[in-house]
């Protein structure tokens, strides 16, 4: 792995053999887990979520290299998942939130 500084105002990135290391969320209703859990489990590398409960939604979070993205958002769209609900940010980044 390696640590790369960006410009001032940018998260450092981490970065591996497969890329850029990003954590991923995708927010849904409560009824729709365990068919959006179905779907990751269809990609081709593996995933650790994270749950979040919230009243109305469940934030499903896992690291991601960032070339699986376009992967992992094709597999919400062909399983009836809205883009919108798919977001990333680097690995970094995350943590420095939390």
């Amino acid at each position: 792995m390696t640590v790369l500084d960006l410009d001032a105002g940018q998260s450092p990135a981490l970065f591996g053999q497969d890329g850029e290391l990003v954590s991923v969320c995708v927010s849904v209703e409560p009824r729709l887990l365990e068919d959006l859990l179905e779907a990751l489990a269809a990609l081709e590398f593996p995933v650790n979520p994270q749950l979040y409960h919230q009243t109305a939604q469940v934030s499903v979070e896992f690291p991601a290299y960032a070339p699986h993205l376009e992967k992992i958002r094709g597999v919400l769209t062909r399983n009836g998942f809205d883009a919108a609900t798919f977001t990333h940010q680097p690995v970094l980044a995350r943590a420095q939130n939390a």
